[in-house]
């Protein structure tokens, strides 16, 4: 009787452990993932790596018109919006004192202040740069005094850039600019690198650096204080091979790919011997933009690259965490 108890406990026990080996291996013994490789072939395009930057349109000289004396707006002569050449008069302005003269005349009928007007001339106010005037303050018969701003003037609008320290070494003196206005996103126009300024400033706790930017023709609908994006072209490669990042490895200082098993043809690759298995092949690689990467040798145009994918085998428990509709085990 205890030997058929002691039997049945070994048995028992057997099992048990069988079943633990079983469990450890599908958990931990067993690969839940398998290799899967895409094909991607050797492509001629371009890569353009670009900065990106926020800007203001601005005047790049800013110049307040204010009144030389006290007294009362007569005549303006132009409006907002209007180019004016250097010495153009803007408006007439009367004095204090013949502002009260003429209203007195004015009482006495129109001869008398027909005489007054011709005797007592009013005083111009003139502009003192060619430019656009880009805000018009005042309006006839309004009083003023020196301290007012009767125009704001510009010479011409330029876009300041804010350029993050890590970037400034990639924009240089007449580098080509994209600009796009937050008001008119569908309205693209070129401009030029002017100015690099040597001091940074700190804005929203980076150290940046203002770029001013020349747009090559001013926009009609381009006003100061608009946003601005702008794209830095910071350097280009026109119709080179390039392959997907994600398909290059890298160790110890060299990088290769994987070329897929089939055949290679003799024009794409010299020399190379067909194999059933993939190759690694070591390259040498030029300009990169995140996503794809410019190949200068060890490729040819055409070839086929495979990128490396691992993915949950059916059933595993990756696959169940990823698949919601996958039954779960109860506990």
């Amino acid at each position: 009787m205890k030997s058929k108890k002691r039997l049945l406990f070994l048995l028992l026990l057997f099992i048990s452990l069988f079943g633990t080996v079983i469990f450890a291996w599908k958990k931990f013994g067993k690969d839940e993932k398998a290799e899967r490789y895409d094909e991607v072939q050797v492509k001629r395009g371009d890569i353009k790596i670009s900065v990106l930057a926020t800007g203001k349109v601005q005047p790049e000289n800013r110049l307040v018109i204010k009144p030389p004396i006290n007294g009362r707006i007569e005549t303006l002569l132009v409006h907002e919006g209007a180019k004016v050449k250097k010495g153009q008069t803007l408006a007439w302005m009367s004095s204090s004192d013949r502002a009260a003269l003429l209203d007195v005349a004015s009482a006495k009928g129109n001869q008398e202040l027909s005489y007054w007007k011709d005797i007592y001339k009013p005083a111009p106010i003139t502009a003192f740069i060619d430019g656009e005037i880009i805000s018009q303050n005042v309006e006839p018969g309004q009083m003023v005094s020196t301290p007012d701003t009767i125009f704001v003037m510009s010479d011409r609008l330029v876009l300041s850039a804010q350029v993050d320290e890590t970037d400034i070494s990639k924009i240089f003196i007449n580098q080509k600019v994209e600009i796009t206005l937050d008001a008119y996103p569908q309205e693209m126009f070129q401009g030029r690198v002017h100015q690099i300024a040597f001091d940074a400033r700190i804005a929203n706790n980076v150290t940046v650096y203002d770029v001013e930017i020349i747009p090559e023709k001013t926009p009609s609908f381009m006003r100061s204080g608009m946003t601005a994006n702008i794209t830095f072209a910071s350097e280009e490669r026109l119709n080179i091979l390039q392959i997907p990042v994600e398909a290059v490895k890298r160790s110890e200082g060299k990088s290769s790919v994987l070329i897929s098993p089939k055949a290679p043809n003799e024009e794409g690759a010299p020399g190379r011997k067909p194999s059933k298995e993939p190759q690694s092949v070591e390259v040498t690689l030029g300009l990169s933009d995140g996503k794809s990467v410019e190949v200068l040798s060890g490729v040819s145009e055409d070839e086929t690259v495979l990128i490396s994918r691992k993915i949950p085998l059916k059933g595993s428990s990756e696959e169940k965490k990823k698949n919601p509709f996958m039954p779960s085990r109860p506990h």
